[in-house]
């Protein structure tokens, strides 16, 4: 093409950008999207036939053109949306979706996690309570109770915090033994993904509740724990706590509790009696026969027992003797081995000194051990089983 050919057609060119496409409606973004897709796919041979087009004057097919090195012509911004206009009265606008400038708004991440998923994942969990306890940083949960491990014991799933998408509930334990701490946690993923725990629901603690049996989270994003008074372990069922349903709702910052009782009534098994006992030291008396006191100490350091029953090992030989046994209940008289003392309510905190006398024949007994043991007793006069029995019961001598 001569020089002056080219002249010409540049403003041919110029010509029709005047007059005709005044006249052409701009694309908008999503025209544009789809043209620039179209453009990809095209092979030049369909290029070459649009110029040819183009030449002929078609404003559609200079529309269409392709080349290596052509780019779109600007075009209008899309409108913003605005709310609908307030019609005549006293209701209020209601507002539209908002727009972020920039780019679409970034969905609410998605936390709900499978238990494979859960146990995959390096968390950081809420501190457990001082002592001896298992890692709380960058630990990974355990599918299984092994010794000082954080163990997941129980997992739902449900839309605690509000923000329309679902998080992670789980009961973890600090396994110690038999027994060990334990937390519900819930979990939520940030916007990179990550695992992070959004806060802790509820939490074991020394004056209860002592254990979390299950949890449960309802529609709302109330998360039902059923705790319990008694930890189980060291020989005593889980049948001895007292279970409550107890509900938590986030609160922006924690879990609060919201439905449910706040504490335990008393628990029949929730008593600690600790005994002790001086040893048994016989002297002749008057008569031939010998004699010597028993200095018994009874305290109550947890719950309450409704009676308290009192044995004393020694041989039949053993006869109860003196104004020490004025406080019993019943008759000692008509015991032989063991020796019984039944004794009056014994609260929280409270304590029963005794001392008491024993006479026995002369040349009878020698020397030897026996065992001095209380044991409560509830309004029936059964008996109640302890959670720590150990210290209901002291070896004392006689001689």
């Amino acid at each position: 093409m001569s020089e002056q050919e080219t002249l010409g057609l540049a403003e041919e060119f110029a010509t029709y950008r005047r007059t005709v496409l005044e006249k052409i409606e701009v694309p908008g973004p999503a025209a544009v999207r789809r043209t620039v897709r179209g453009r990809n796919r095209r092979r030049w041979g369909a290029t070459a036939t649009t110029a040819l087009a183009l030449f002929g004057g078609s404003a559609i097919g200079y529309a269409a053109m392709s080349g290596p090195d052509h780019q779109p012509g600007p075009v209008d911004p899309t409108p913003s949306i605005s709310a609908s206009p307030t019609p005549d009265g006293s209701t209020s606008p209601t507002p539209g979706p908002s727009v972020t400038t920039g780019g679409p708004a970034s969905a609410v991440p998605d936390g709900q996690l499978s238990r494979a998923q859960l146990l995959g994942a390096s968390v950081t969990l809420p501190a457990w309570r001082a002592g001896r306890g298992c890692p709380t940083s960058g630990v990974r949960i355990s599918g299984d109770n092994r010794e000082g491990v954080n163990w997941l014991v129980a997992l739902d799933h449900g839309d605690v915090d509000g923000d329309g998408a679902v998080e992670t509930v789980a009961l973890v334990q600090c396994v110690l033994g038999t027994r060990g701490p334990m937390q519900v946690v819930a979990f939520d993923r940030d916007e990179q993904g990550k695992v992070i725990a959004l806060g802790r629901v509820v939490v074991t603690t020394i004056d209860k509740p002592e254990w979390l049996f299950a949890l449960d989270v309802v529609d709302d994003g109330t998360v039902r724990v059923q705790v319990g008074d008694i930890a189980p372990g060291g020989g005593w069922p889980a049948e001895w706590s007292q279970r409550q349903w107890r509900g938590y709702r986030w609160t922006g910052d924690a879990f609060a509790q919201v439905t449910g009782p706040t504490t335990f009534g008393p628990n029949r098994h929730d008593v600690n009696l600790v005994v002790t006992a001086t040893n048994l030291v016989l002297a002749e008396d008057a008569d031939g026969s010998r004699i010597g006191t028993v200095a018994v100490h009874i305290r109550n350091t947890a719950g309450s027992a409704a009676h308290v029953a009192l044995r004393l090992g020694l041989p039949p030989e053993f006869r109860p003797d003196g104004s020490g046994w004025a406080a019993c209940r019943n008759d000692p008289e008509t015991t032989r081995e063991p020796v019984t003392c039944d004794l009056d309510r014994l609260d929280t905190g409270k304590e029963i000194k005794l001392v008491l006398g024993f006479r026995v024949p002369a040349g009878t007994v020698g020397t030897g051990k026996a065992d001095v043991h209380a044991r409560p007793m509830d309004a029936n006069l059964d008996p109640v089983e302890e959670v720590y029995e150990v210290d209901n019961t002291v070896s004392i001598t006689y001689r």
